[in-house]
């Protein structure tokens, strides 16, 4: 198939039967094929953190293995890098493995926000920030496509739970919908032309996502622009035909027998236009036209892959605490490292479900730690605990006789694959109990402990922070973690990593605690944006470590902090620009992550207390210094309003703020930045004090009612202590109230003048 003559040449002569066929796919895993019109079919495979290929297998939850690929750091690993050419890096490598396994989409990234930490699919996300989320998305996309191949942006959107995923209703307003769940799915879609998008299982007020026109056509085309195919998520399609109309392009697996005659059946009987079946067929064309031939090329570097997924993993690991420089580890010869804990010795690096990927090969932390620890250094080695079982006393009890003989010891914790995964949701933020016992133990009889942990999503560290001098957070970072993780702890890298969610102390301080799972089918957003830090922020609840917190070998200093405003929001001239330097004052070389949020000091509506509005990685020697440079939009300060449908930015004072996280903010600055007054028509329930507020509405009041000799409404309209009361009555229901001088017809003609028609009939 060739360019858009041929596509259209072969809509022409494909029958019924074939345009149905391509839009509902051949098999689990490929589309359809016409093959006396040379449409072959092409292949997807999962593969948000590595390609997940089963050729043959139609089970795709993990039973039976997949051919070998590179299993790099999930998205909740790889977020904490901070680093969009990291995020790249990774795409690029995952487009080799997927483009030399004829695989012609792979079915990722993720960018669902982390609205619990709850969610059992977390470790697939990237983040509870959509700018975040969004950029290292973008980056992945862009990385993966490079090589000749697509990618699916999923979930779309607002599924934020595992729990009846399929048929809960997520229930969410306007506003936050526009400022939390859908930037990061518009970012992408905007930046990197995915292309597919993958629709959600979940309900959306009401209506199922994969019947969605709002979504999957009014925002995601004709908003966004977007051009590729939407395709459902495995088994969301429950209408085929309403799901086509809505924007729906190909529904994966396919209903064969059911979803092709039913859309058959609807065109002949006229329910349903051809020409909105030829649209999608157009878009199933385009896919395969654009996919790439059988692959000829040299084989994947699985070496030079898995070097990247260990450098991936060094970045990504997050030093929480390192009291008393514990981190790194200094050991001479004749120390004893103890290392405690089942996980070192048989890892967890990712997640379960249809992400699994068969590795090509997985790094031991134990075995790199023996490799790499300093001549003369015993690393010592006991389980401790079963990750999965009760405390075993035998297994404590050798762990606690190593730590009393150990100069140091690490201990391994994390959670088991029990307690998260696709499919269903946690119901606690805790580690099994046993390893926590085992923890205590080993803290009494060595205070010198560092924690490494391996999770998906956050733990509560509360109940045994206090008994650590050092945790490392290293995710679920990919079949080459043990490396990284023993790279960092004896110190030949420097942790650089940063939080992108929020840690709590607990987790009925999380802002949708209330709200989730839901019950009877639906759940409610009632935190609206105030979402992870924002709701903590907006609280001033104490957090057990912030959203953007990581520690490192070395320490800086920002100063010299410039904010200036330049253009006109009028005319969409308007622009931001921040600077601010930062100085290296360590003896090692380091990254910091610099990052920006902004205030809205004067908002009209609840606005969080801060939001990520930038972030740039700096990677400087000791002493060194670098400018870290913002560029921000009108956009960046705005707020989605429900009542004009749009952004909204209000004129007033702003502040910027820079520094290491979201409540270590170092430098701030505050601007003045000017806009025009957006307000939404006037109309018959509008309140007086919308009248008031409207220059020309009140201008008529003046004119119609007169004023006194100061300048006042006649009556109680000019009593500022009436206004307060009846201020937010309808102006149309004042008419009737003693000492109004105001009648209906005044009110309809200055409605009619207002709209431009002279008189007004609306009910409001």
């Amino acid at each position: 198939m060739v360019g858009d003559v041929e596509v259209e040449r072969i809509v022409r002569e494909l029958t019924l039967e074939e345009k149905a066929s391509l839009v509902i796919g051949s098999d689990f895993w490929h589309t359809a094929a016409v093959e006396r019109l040379d449409v072959p079919r092409v292949m997807v495979a999962d593969g948000p953190h590595g390609l997940r290929k089963q050729p043959d297998d139609p089970d795709h939850t993990g039973a039976f293995a997949a051919v070998p690929a590179t299993c790099f750091p999930t998205a909740a690993a790889l977020a904490s890098s901070w680093d969009p050419d990291l995020a790249r890096r990774v795409g690029e490598a995952l487009g080799r493995e997927t483009r030399a396994e004829d695989v012609a989409v792979l079915l990722g990234p993720g960018v669902n926000i982390k609205r619990s930490p709850l969610c059992g699919r977390n470790f697939e996300y990237f983040s509870e920030d959509p700018l975040l989320a969004g950029v290292l998305a973008s980056a992945m996309v862009q990385g993966v496509q490079s090589q000749g191949v697509g990618t699916s942006l999923k979930h779309y959107a607002a599924n934020n739970q595992e729990t009846d995923r399929v048929r809960v209703s997520a229930d969410v307003d306007e506003r936050t919908l526009r400022e939390i769940y859908l930037p990061a799915f518009e970012r992408v879609v905007t930046e990197a032309a995915p292309w597919t998008v993958m629709c959600s299982y979940n309900r959306l007020n009401g209506l199922h996502v994969s019947q969605h026109p709002g979504l999957l056509t009014d925002v995601l085309r004709g908003e966004w622009g977007f051009e590729g195919v939407v395709v459902s998520d495995w088994g969301a399609v429950h209408d085929r035909v309403a799901a086509l109309e809505a924007g729906l392009d190909l529904e994966m697996p396919p209903q064969l027998g059911w979803s092709d005659r039913a859309v058959v059946d609807a065109v002949r009987a006229g329910t349903l236009d051809e020409k909105v079946l030829d649209r999608s067929v157009r878009r199933m064309l385009e896919l395969v036209r654009r996919s790439p031939a059988p692959y000829d090329g040299p084989p994947v570097d699985h070496d030079a892959h898995h070097a990247l997924a260990r450098e991936v993993a060094r970045d990504c690991a997050v030093l929480l605490k390192n009291d008393g420089g514990l981190l790194p580890l200094d050991l001479a010869s004749g120390a004893v490292l103890g290392v405690v804990g089942e996980p070192a010795r048989t890892p967890r690096f990712q997640g379960a479900g249809s992400s699994q990927v068969t590795t090509t090969r997985v790094d031991v932390p134990l075995d790199e730690l023996g490799a790499l620890a300093p001549e003369g250094v015993e690393v010592a080695f006991a389980p401790g605990f079963d990750p999965e079982g009760p405390v075993d006393d035998d297994l404590a009890a050798e762990a606690e006789a190593l730590a009393r003989r150990a100069d140091v010891v690490v201990v391994f914790l994390g959670l088991p694959a029990s307690y998260e995964s696709e499919g269903f949701d946690r119901t606690h933020l805790h580690l099994p109990s046993a390893q926590v016992e085992v923890l205590d133990r080993v803290a009494r009889a060595n205070p010198r402990v560092a924690v490494v942990l391996a999770n998906g999503s956050a733990v509560l560290p509360s109940p045994w922070q206090p008994q650590v001098p050092a945790i490392l957070e290293c995710w679920l970072s990919g079949q080459a973690a043990g490396g990284a993780v023993a790279d960092l702890l004896l110190g030949s890298a420097c942790p650089s990593g940063r939080l992108a969610e929020t840690i709590p102390v607990r987790l009925e301080d999380t802002p949708s605690y209330l709200n989730f799972p839901g019950e009877e089918g639906h759940v409610r957003y009632g935190e609206g944006v105030f979402v992870g830090y924002r709701g903590h922020d907006a609280l001033g609840q104490p957090v057990a470590f912030p959203f953007g917190h990581g520690l490192t070998y070395t320490t800086f200093e920002y100063h010299g902090l410039e904010v200036d405003v330049t253009g006109d929001h009028a005319d969409g001239t308007l622009a931001v620009s921040a600077t601010c330097r930062v100085t290296n004052t360590g003896e090692r070389a380091g990254q910091e992550v610099v990052q920006l949020y902004v205030q809205d000091v004067d908002a009209t509506v609840a606005r969080p207390p801060r939001e990520l509005r930038g972030f740039t990685k700096l990677d400087l020697g000791p002493g060194q210094s670098g400018t870290a440079t913002f560029a921000l939009s009108a956009r960046d300060l705005s707020y989605w309003s429900e009542r004009v449908h749009g952004w909204v930015l209000e004129a007033g004072e702003f502040e910027v703020a820079v520094g290491a996280s979201s409540r270590d903010l170092r430098l701030s600055r505050t601007v003045y930045v000017d806009a025009p007054r957006v307000a939404p028509p006037l109309g018959p329930m509008s309140s007086l004090q919308e009248w008031l507020d409207d220059p020309e509405a009140a201008a008529m009041l003046r004119q119609a009612l007169g004023v006194d000799p100061d300048g006042r409404l006649p009556g109680m309209l000019g009593d500022p202590q009436a206004v307060d009361v009846v201020g937010n009555f309808p102006l149309r229901g004042l008419a009737g109230f003693p000492n109004v001088p105001l009648d209906h017809a005044t009110v309809d003609a200055m409605l009619g003048r207002l709209s431009g028609t002279g008189s007004s009939t609306s009910p409001g």
